[in-house]
């Protein structure tokens, strides 16, 4: 039985409902976000009726965006070990070992309802947020990382949303001084009144640093709260996150959050400093139901308990009562325990700093959290209660088989013959890179700051981000996945592909994936057909990382991505970091120079119609399975390959094929020509679906033309990892034009100008 459906026998019976008229109490319930069964289960633990405050922090905790009570039951099973492993789930971020003395912290989030709503500061907040949890671990951030998904162009406000979400970014990136090193835009009109806006951060601790935790400990330790002052932004905006929108989306204004980076940087810089003098026995952000769930979190991790002075909270608005207090999302707070004798230094590092540094509490052996209100004793509640025992929903679901399969390729080339018309295949691709979904990302990515720190080798017009390692000078490689289309497609290659597809990329640059954040973003769980996705795409992604021993070590969930009652496209996006060993011979992503040999790598056995296939007809097809082992042996088998010294440009063959990847690789000036004999040995049909159709997994490899006989050979004894990858020459570079056998000719100078002048097209004031 879910314990969800527990109801007191006074609420079963209509009464016990702390003197609540019927309307009254269901007015409650609803201002507070929760329903009869919930109420029950917390008259059950109390042992009475919740009362005055308590209602607040219920309500907070048992979110949907705090308590994860729909997935918790299905995230338990996810692969989250290695060697390299140090911190996993639980605490702020999860942290890798890296060898040679240095480690990472790192992690994904959603801010994607405060987003729509108010675009600037709901993206804003975002980046804050997530940095907060990198900086709480006493890691400094080296990087940031967006995933953003929008709706068309033309849905109301989404102008002003993409204008909105991009400046936020950059506004708060770029004054706290911590580069955008990559990110992954998507257009889609199920995003059209639910866009998506997924912050990455990734935080460096070098030889000596500490890594700190949340658990509370050391009775009659202070409870000390930091940085800057309390309002009434953000109250109630965990549980404003937990429900789906309505019409009155507009009306939940008040629930978002107010960022200041610069605020932001000094709480970072005197953080870190206190930690570097170990002045700190624990430490949270005050994040999502703020005040709230960082005491409450504390307290129960440790153990113990909480004496908290509510007046003693720094307000900038002194008629705030204790329930604002506790649910304001104030940006730039942090909650910390530290030992009496060490107040005195650690106050006057933040005083330093211009921050707030106040006493407001203690811990205590009885493991109650005691909040008081000007002497009065507001409740005295087991922390336990709200923490550990929210109701775990097993949600209804069907186990799904494989989706969208078809016996021939028939079904894709049928439908992208209709769509080329009377056009060439050259105004095909050319229209591709024109569209919104393929076109030119620089208006996004070049408001990002993704140079700051001066360690970033490979910056926002590639992929995969790099950072140099300063102390080690190995290369850190950091980079986003998650391709709806695929997920649309099937929801278990979907998930499997948002890991795998990545790790390739990564792969390709001679990185090993090290492990996984996630952020899943989904619908509403209360549907059958949104948790069969959910449960198939952890299933897709768990094949993947266990074969990669990639672990999942940290994430969010994010359920209720629906506006009046339509669903986003499910999408689980990812972030991985990956290790190099240095920068030295670092593929490039483009054709370089002439007379350079062009290869492709590729894994036979799933191939579809892809993006193409569903701009033309509305819908994809398939032909053939995934298996997450299979792909993890190709992805080490491209990893070994791309290191081979020929090597001088990388690049997966993702949406839109072969013809699209071969045009971006033309952009820098260097055209291609691949030859017919060449098409063939890599398509089994020579046609226009052949350049359009995408095949899990293929890359192009880019060889010194002098060397490709030391390349071939080179790959032969790699295929002894591999063992079923194939690799083929396709053609060589030069010229101006990119020519496809007889199929496609077109010059770079007109590749260009689609790609480029694409976002104009679509964002008339935004290019």
């Amino acid at each position: 039985m879910d314990r969800g459906s527990s109801m007191s026998k006074a609420t079963q019976a209509g009464e016990g409902r702390g003197g609540l008229s019927a309307q009254e109490f269901q007015a409650k319930l609803k201002t507070y976000r929760l329903n009869e069964s919930e109420y029950g289960l917390i008259c059950d633990l109390l042992g009475r009726d919740p009362k005055g405050i308590e209602w607040a922090l219920f309500s907070a905790l048992w979110s949907e965006h705090c308590s994860y009570k729909s997935s918790k039951v299905h995230l338990k099973g996810l692969f989250n070990t290695s060697k390299r492993v140090l911190q996993s789930f639980g605490e702020n971020a999860g942290v890798v070992d890296l060898g040679e003395g240095e480690r990472v912290a790192f992690k994904i989030e959603s801010h994607n309802h405060p987003s729509y709503i108010e675009p600037y500061q709901g993206a804003a907040t975002g980046v804050g947020g997530i940095l907060r949890d990198i900086f709480t671990m006493g890691a400094r951030p080296i990087a940031l990382a967006d995933y953003l998904c929008f709706g068309r162009p033309t849905a109301p406000r989404m102008t002003q949303i993409v204008d909105g979400v991009v400046r936020g970014i950059g506004g708060y990136g770029n004054s706290v001084g911590v580069p955008t090193i990559t990110g992954q835009t998507e257009f889609h009109e199920s995003y059209d009144g639910n866009v998506l806006v997924n912050a990455m951060a990734v935080g460096l601790f070098r030889k000596d640093d500490k890594v700190f935790l949340s658990k509370a400990k050391g009775v009659g330790n202070w409870v000390v709260y930091v940085g800057a002052k309390t309002g009434r932004d953000g109250v109630h905006g965990a549980s404003m996150a937990s429900e789906s929108f309505g019409a009155d989306s507009a009306a939940k204004r008040p629930t978002i959050q107010i960022g200041d980076p610069f605020f932001e940087k000094l709480l970072i810089e005197s953080c870190l400093e206190v930690m570097k003098q170990d002045l700190v026995v624990a430490i949270q952000d005050m994040g999502a139901a703020g005040l709230t769930s960082s005491s409450f979190e504390m307290a129960s991790k440790g153990g113990v308990g909480f004496k908290l002075h509510l007046d003693q909270v720094p307000l900038r608005d002194s008629s705030m009562t204790p329930e604002d207090i506790l649910l304001s999302e104030s940006q730039e707070r942090m909650l910390l325990v530290c030992e009496p004798g060490q107040f005195k230094a650690l106050s006057e590092v933040f005083h330093r700093w211009n921050l707030d540094a106040v006493k407001i509490g203690e811990v205590t052996e009885k493991k109650t959290v005691e909040l008081h209100w000007h002497g009065e004793l507001l409740t005295e509640i087991d922390p336990d209660l709200l923490v550990e025992n929210a109701p775990q929903y097993k949600r209804p679901y069907k186990q799904l088989g494989p989706q969208n399969r078809v016996s021939s390729r028939q079904a894709w080339v049928d439908g992208l013959k209709s769509a080329q018309g009377a056009k060439k295949i050259d105004g095909l691709l050319t229209s591709l890179l024109r569209d919104v979904r393929g076109t030119s990302r620089k208006f996004i990515y070049r408001q990002y700051d993704c140079r700051v720190g001066a360690a970033t080798a490979r910056g926002t017009s590639d992929s995969v981000g790099v950072v140099r390692l300063k102390d080690s000078n190995r290369a850190l490689g950091v980079v986003l996945g998650c391709r709806p289309h695929v997920m649309r497609l099937d929801p278990r290659v979907g998930g499997l592909d948002a890991v795998a597809y990545p790790a390739f990329e990564l792969a390709l640059k001679g990185f090993e994936a090290l492990a996984v954040t996630d952020c899943l973003n989904f619908g509403n769980p209360e549907k059958e057909n949104v948790m069969s996705e959910f449960v198939a795409s952890l299933d897709g992604m768990n094949s993947i990382c266990a074969a990669l021993e990639a672990p999942i070590i940290s994430g969010n969930v994010s359920f209720y991505n629906e506006t009046m009652g339509k669903n986003i496209t499910s999408t689980p996006s990812t972030g991985l970091v990956g290790l190099r060993e240095s920068l030295d011979h670092l593929p490039e992503s483009f054709f370089t120079e002439e007379g350079q040999a062009i290869y492709v790598l590729k894994q036979p056995g799933f191939v579809s119609g892809g993006y193409a296939q569903e701009i033309a007809t509305g819908t994809q097809n398939a032909i053939g399975e995934l298996d997450g082992r299979v792909v993890g042996d190709f992805i080490r088998g491209a990893r070994q390959l791309s290191k081979a010294p020929q090597v001088r440009a990388t690049r997966a063959i993702g949406k839109f094929g072969l013809a699209y990847a071969l045009s971006r690789m033309c952009l820098e000036g260097v055209g291609a020509v691949i030859d017919h004999e060449g098409l063939k040995l890599i398509r089994t049909d020579v046609d226009q679906a052949a350049l359009f159709e995408e095949h899990f997994y293929e890359a192009i490899f880019v060889v010194d033309g002098k060397d490709t006989t030391a390349f071939e050979d080179y790959f032969t004894a790699v295929r002894q990892v591999a063992p079923i990858a194939e690799l083929h020459r396709i053609g060589r570079t030069g010229g101006t034009s990119l020519v496809i056998g007889s199929l496609l000719e077109s010059s770079n100078k007109d590749l260009k100008t689609a790609y480029t002048s694409g976002w104009g097209e679509n964002f008339e004031s935004l290019a």
